[in-house]
């Protein structure tokens, strides 16, 4: 889908998400972003946690160091399943952890893929316990690692 309708597709550019960015590097390099609405992850820390995270304040230290673990988790295992995939080495950062408006945070891969054109690839998934949770990963690879995927991949 082309990059400005990113934002309406996770539910519009003024809602407030979580979003966690690493550096990802090795075979190929670039960036990748796990993003989930604010209330998922409140939800996904209080499961962590096994505390209830409260709404109406700021997420605290500890909150925040489990969204970034959580996101590190999770990115972790999108990024092994590509690395399997496309037989490549993929590591990634420490991940650092932004809540804003989606519009905000969708600006660093925006300046980011800007070189690459105005379509991305949006990846959709869902966790599901009692409650089902949607988040988002937005890859953003350099235009040499770009190549190198699609050609691992057969394309």
């Amino acid at each position: 889908m082309e990059f400005k309708e990113i934002g309406a597709e996770m539910g519009g550019e003024e809602t407030i998400m979580a979003g966690i960015y690493q550096q990802i590097r090795g075979d190929i390099s670039g960036s990748i972003m796990f993003l989930l609405e604010e209330k998922s992850a409140r939800v996904l820390v209080s499961k962590l946690m096994g505390v209830e995270s409260n709404s109406s304040e700021p997420f605290n230290e500890m909150e925040i160091s489990a969204l970034q673990e959580i996101g590190n988790i999770i990115t972790g295992s999108y990024l092994s399943s590509l690395s399997t995939l496309t037989n490549m080495t993929i590591d990634a950062s420490v991940p650092s952890l932004c809540i804003d408006m989606c519009e905000a945070i969708l600006s660093v891969p925006a300046i980011e893929f800007a070189e690459l054109g105005d379509k991305m690839l949006l990846i959709k998934t869902e966790f599901s316990d009692d409650v089902k949770l949607e988040g988002y990963f937005i890859l953003v690879p350099d235009l040499t690692s770009y190549e190198k995927i699609l050609t691992s991949l057969g394309m």
